[in-house]
């Protein structure tokens, strides 16, 4: 080999004067790097390391190899931005997503005195929730294209906006006109959907490996926090303010804060800059889907999220009214206290927060140890969560009955097991998935889950529910409550469904993952892939792997 010259940018390939035997007409090239700069560095793609170049060992070789040369200019899309930024992103982000559950949960804490005010039946309760979902998943496409494409903070801050104006809005619509509530909740997806398929894969642009799996478990503590939060708030505004309507004005404030702040300290990284993949271009949207379902461990893994989403929306919405019923059941006597929702609701919420914060942090610590030896732990442990917490959730209807503080334990327990997933599904995705489809993949993923999963669980709980309660009347305690106690057995069984989808995502995130990193750092596709050659092979160019020195 005489030489080949490297350009030192993110975006160029390094020219091959002689590979694989083919000689060059040229033996000095100015400032090139030569044989002896590379020899300890060149990797062919059977993953075998070759420690020369010489033409005998490489006529053999039909594959294209594979050149890692430390660039120190690499990654400087990451570096420009500062550790203090970084963090700094991460934190607001999470206040983010902190009142996007927020809001998202609030309409739950507050459900009992929306039945009341609208007159409305389980059934119609439901679409509540189903409404937001519908709104959310269909948009969520729309906005992951363009979050692939576009400036994402500044569609994170549109979408702010217009998701606080609507739930603000929300609030004074008066109670002969529900179906115009119904409308609003549902825009309120819009919002939502512009946020969360695009902050994941900022979090993946500034950190990578081990660093951004904790920092998408900090950022994913806002799940089961924010909907606790959601709860608590929601119950206590309303009851402190004598109003459920105040329950939803706490949320649009706090959006108004957080557009200020992504504003002034959120910076737009270089997608794929922390995986050295910033030289990959986008290509065609029809293009990312094929990739994403030929993806097969980004296909289970998201089939085992949508069975988290139908249980969780369903348990999210229904779990306090349930509790409520189950505490009248046991003091059917006349001489019983009276339940106060709003003491329910704090409980619950209560129980949604540490069970989110202890599952949150047990899964992410986890899989960091357990990696080490079982590359294929991540979806592993989501498997574990979800089957383990079946039995849990089984009992805890059942002996709702009988003991209240049994049944509190037994659902903190469940729902921790649950919150196993939150940040390593996430994690999953990230990785297996290359930069320039990442926010498609979150829309696809968030389509997927709440098509088949809570846009309509929660409905269908509704609906069950007063099925089995059939021509008894409605908000009479001892029909209302065994009838939505069978109706919610639905979700053990889907738990159980969820973790065989992780089992199978487990055979496959290896080899998905060592593809996405290829890809991202060589520009070749795997080889099932449907991309032309033209994009993804030359035998006489390598795209270069940056790596910090």
């Amino acid at each position: 080999m005489s030489a080949f010259t490297p350009p030192f940018d993110d975006h160029v390939t390094v020219k091959l004067h002689d590979m694989a035997g083919i000689s060059s007409d040229e033996d000095v090239v100015a400032d090139g790097i030569f044989e002896s700069d590379t020899e300890k560095i060149i990797k062919v793609s059977d993953h075998t390391t070759s420690t020369s170049l010489e033409p005998s060992h490489n006529q053999q070789l039909n594959n294209v190899v594979e050149i890692v040369v430390r660039n120190p200019n690499a990654n400087r899309a990451v570096n420009e931005i500062s550790n203090r930024t970084k963090y700094a992103t991460v934190a607001i982000l999470l206040f983010i997503n902190l009142i996007n559950y927020m809001d998202r949960f609030t309409v739950a804490g507050v459900l009992l005195e929306i039945e009341k005010y609208y007159k409305i039946s389980d059934s119609e309760s439901g679409l509540l929730q189903t409404s937001f979902i519908m709104s959310y998943m269909i948009l969520s496409p729309i906005f992951g294209y363009l979050g692939d494409r576009y400036n994402r903070t500044v569609i994170m801050r549109v979408g702010i906006i217009f998701w606080s104006g609507i739930t603000l809005a929300s609030s004074f619509v008066p109670k002969n006109l529900f179906g115009v509530f119904l409308f609003t909740r549902g825009l309120v997806g819009v919002g939502e959907a512009s946020y969360s398929t695009i902050a994941p894969t900022i979090i993946a642009d500034i950190f990578s490996k081990d660093m951004r799996t904790k920092m998408l478990a900090i950022f994913y503590f806002a799940i089961p926090v924010g909907s606790g939060l959601g709860y608590v708030v929601g119950a206590q505004v309303a009851k402190a303010l004598g109003a459920w309507q105040w329950a939803l004005r706490v949320t649009p404030a706090l959006g108004v804060v957080s557009v200020g702040l992504l504003t002034i300290l959120v910076r737009e990284p270089s997608r794929g800059a922390a995986d050295g993949g910033t030289h990959l271009g986008n290509t065609s949207w029809l293009a990312d889907l094929k990739y994403l379902v030929k993806n097969k461990s980004f296909m289970w893994s998201s089939l085992g999220f949508t069975c988290v989403a139908f249980a969780t929306g369903a348990l999210a919405l229904w779990a306090p009214k349930f509790m409520v019923l189950s505490i009248k059941i046991q003091n059917a006597s006349p001489d019983a206290d009276p339940v106060d929702d709003a003491t329910i609701a704090l409980i619950f919420g209560a129980i949604t927060c540490a069970a989110g914060f202890a599952g949150v942090a047990i899964g992410a610590q986890s899989a960091r140890m357990l990696r080490k030896k079982y590359p294929n732990a991540d979806p592993l442990i989501c498997a574990f969560g979800l089957m383990s917490s079946m039995p849990f959730l089984f009992i805890a209807l059942v002996v709702s009955r009988y003991s209240t503080p049994l049944t509190w334990v037994l659902i903190f327990i469940g729902m921790t097991l649950i919150c196993l997933n939150w940040s390593l599904v996430a994690d999953i995705l990230l990785y297996v998935v290359i930069p320039t489809r990442r926010s498609t993949a979150e829309a696809f993923q968030i389509l997927m889950s709440h098509l088949l999963g809570d846009a309509g669980s929660p409905y269908l709980i509704g609906v069950l529910s007063d099925a089995v309660r059939g021509d008894h009347p409605a908000k009479v305690t001892i029909y209302e409550y065994p009838s939505l106690q069978y109706a919610m057995f639905i979700t053990a069984f889907m738990c159980v469904l969820g973790g065989g989808a992780f089992l199978a995502a487990s055979l496959y995130v290896v080899k998905d993952k060592k593809a996405a990193e290829k890809y991202s750092t060589t520009g070749i596709e795997p080889p099932d892939s449907d991309t032309s050659s033209s994009e993804t092979s030359s035998v006489v160019s390598a795209p270069v792997r940056n790596e910090i020195t």
